[in-house]
């Protein structure tokens, strides 16, 4: 089954041309089924970029979904036009009567800020609430994921002398686990952070277990059951080029960076990076979307009962 999408969304036609299975809102309305709706609150400054990523993922399994993009309601983007915020996106202030199987919260490049100094701190901190009566289940990603798992469990990150960039092998600690079905014994995952959560304050909390984690770049992905919610720090969702933006913005801006490890064959950034990790970004997205449909209510009005 496919991904429902506006047709004049850029990730359709991007996501045509690769193959990924679209449909638009009319002819999703044709199929006499259910299709899980799936929120991606976009905090990134390139929108469309994001989107892409994330559809992608989500996009590819046999289930048909029904994606919704959402906005803090207050916090105006500089990156992205405004005809597309306007066109495709809604405030949180307009779906939070609604009801989720699925959100996805993405990061933001505001590591270096005090979690009380972000703008739409109180919003979000209103949106991690929400998800606890009106989302089946949620995963936040890099700081998405820092953020909620403060909110709900106190535990803080911490500055990071060197910014931990590249791609780093991660051991698979809890193979059993259904949203590493299918997964090696370890697996390769782009970092891009100033930032890091501590492995002993995780396991200070006795409902929070950490599936994957690096000896290189420290915890990955955490598991909260009680709150229904995964918590990933790095970034599975980025395209085979994305590091490499990320290094070529800060070169061309004078920025300090190291190389980022492991991406450039011979760590030479004349060379074309290889994607690692596209194989195990689909596993990871597609069991979690398969255990929200193993789960969910079918009467989305039941979530959070």
């Amino acid at each position: 089954m496919p991904i429902k999408l506006p047709s004049d969304l850029p990730a359709f036609d991007v996501l045509s041309r690769e193959g990924v299975m679209v449909v638009s809102e009319d002819q999703a309305a044709r199929q006499d089924i259910r299709p899980l709706r799936i929120g991606l609150l976009n905090l990134m400054p390139k929108k469309i970029q994001t989107e892409n990523q994330f559809a992608r993922l989500i996009g590819a399994t046999p289930l048909q979904i029904e994606l919704s993009l959402i906005r803090m309601s207050e916090h105006q983007t500089k990156n992205t036009a405004a005809e597309h915020m306007e066109s495709f996106y809604r405030p949180f202030s307009e779906v939070k009567s609604e009801k989720f199987d699925g959100l996805i919260i993405t990061g933001a490049p505001i590591e270096h800020m005090p979690f009380d100094d972000v703008t739409y701190w109180d919003e979000l901190r209103e949106v991690f609430e929400w998800t606890q009566s009106n989302v089946h289940s949620t995963l936040g990603v890099c700081w998405g994921g820092m953020a909620m798992i403060n909110y709900f469990h106190g535990v803080q990150k911490h500055l990071l002398d060197a910014k931990a960039f590249g791609c780093f092998r991660h051991s698979n600690l809890v193979p059993a686990s259904p949203y590493l079905r299918g997964f090696s014994d370890d697996c390769v995952i782009p970092v891009s952070r100033w930032t890091e959560m501590r492995q002993d304050e995780i396991d200070a909390h006795a409902g929070l277990t950490t599936l994957l984690a690096s000896e290189g770049s420290g915890p990955c992905l955490v598991e909260d059951q009680a709150h229904r919610a995964l918590y990933i720090f790095n970034h599975f969702e980025y395209d085979s080029g994305t590091l490499k933006q990320e290094y070529d913005r800060d070169v061309a801006e004078g920025t300090p960076i190291n190389i980022p490890m492991n991406y450039y064959p011979n760590d030479d950034p004349s060379q074309t990076p290889q994607n690692r990790w596209r194989s195990h970004a689909h596993l990871l997205y597609g069991n979690w979307i398969n255990e929200i449909y193993q789960s969910t209510p079918y009467d989305l009005e039941q979530i959070g009962g």
